[in-house]
């Protein structure tokens, strides 16, 4: 029951031994217990290594008091679980500094690296036109989940000639498209054409680089319709295609089902917990994966029971025991 704070079975045993008797030495530990030397010993080695037990002036010892010992043991896991969440922070940032910096390109108009389009008309309209020039390759980042049936209405008739004449077309869908008819089958027909799509449980923005030349994106990544910055410059372009080759490397092809990984847990689950992590509630979260609120909360409380966790707060604390929850620094 204790293993979240790092104390085994085997050491929870000889701890709650001890404080039934807390003069009780080695040789009766082992008795009653009925464990061999090594493995008492042990047991007392990690216990010593949480400070549960503490010499004696005569060279033995003794176990601390448990609201003392687990106080401590908590106050340790909610300090890693805050430096684990600031971690994750840094790293959200740092993965959005790209973005944002990107988006300050458009403060200066006059910037040749940079133009900037306001309102969806003016954006189905340049990218009408850049398509319509491609001559090579298109890579995309389709965030939110589930498309409006007249997005993809409207899509299909830019994919279709873009993709007759020989244009490769590679998208990174969200895993919850699975789950919503109209968009898979829209992904199904674009690679029915020789497009090629794979899923991955978030993506960071909506994105779109063609040719390896230039990228779209939006000014506001809370509202894609509002506006949107058409960037030229060959370091950023060259550096959204790495975050675009990073992702589809980790991405799972439309055509085969995410499976559970080492420990039971589908991609999506596991960037659930590291949402969760980062304090994200399950409306965030739900944006983020692009599901409903109720399937946001149907995924925690399936998490909760594979943990055990009777909380959010505790099921964070066994995912960071358990070493599910490793930031990517």
């Amino acid at each position: 029951m204790l293993e979240t704070l790092g104390l085994d079975q085997q050491a929870e045993a000889v701890y709650r031994c001890m404080l039934t008797r807390p003069t009780m030495r080695l040789a009766e530990l082992i008795a009653i217990l009925g464990q061999s030397e090594e493995a008492v010993t042990s047991a007392l080695d990690r216990l010593s290594a949480l400070a549960l037990v503490q010499p004696d002036p005569d060279g033995g010892v003794h176990a601390v008091r448990p609201e003392v010992g687990m106080e401590r043991l908590l106050a340790q896991q909610q300090a890693q679980l805050a430096s684990w969440q600031q971690q994750m922070e840094m790293s959200r940032v740092a993965a959005a500094q790209l973005i944002s910096e990107c988006t300050d390109l458009t403060r200066g108009m006059d910037d040749p690296g940079a133009e900037r389009l306001v309102g969806i008309d003016a954006i189905r309209a340049r990218i009408a036109e850049l398509t319509g020039r491609l001559r090579e390759e298109i890579m995309t980042f389709a965030p939110g989940g589930a498309q409006r049936p007249a997005d993809i209405a409207e899509a299909r008739t830019v994919d279709r000639p873009m993709l007759e004449r020989g244009v490769r077309m590679r998208t990174l869908w969200l895993d919850s498209i699975r789950n919503d008819g109209p968009t898979l089958e829209y992904a199904t027909w674009l690679h029915s054409l020789g497009g090629r799509a794979r899923t991955v449980p978030t993506l960071p923005v909506r994105m779109i680089i063609l040719d390896r030349e230039c990228a779209l994106l939006p000014v506001d990544t809370a509202d894609a319709t509002a506006g949107a910055v058409v960037l030229h410059g060959q370091g950023t372009v060259a550096a959204l295609c790495a975050l675009f080759e990073h992702l589809w490397q980790s991405g799972t092809s439309l055509g085969a089902p995410p499976s559970p990984d080492e420990e039971g847990l589908t991609g999506q689950e596991r960037e659930f917990l590291q949402l969760l992590g980062q304090g994200l509630t399950d409306q965030a979260i739900a944006g983020r994966l692009g599901v409903s609120h109720r399937t946001a909360r149907r995924i925690a409380a399936a998490l909760m029971e594979k943990l055990g966790a009777r909380s959010r707060f505790e099921a964070g604390l066994r995912a960071a025991a358990r070493g599910w929850l490793t930031p990517d620094i």
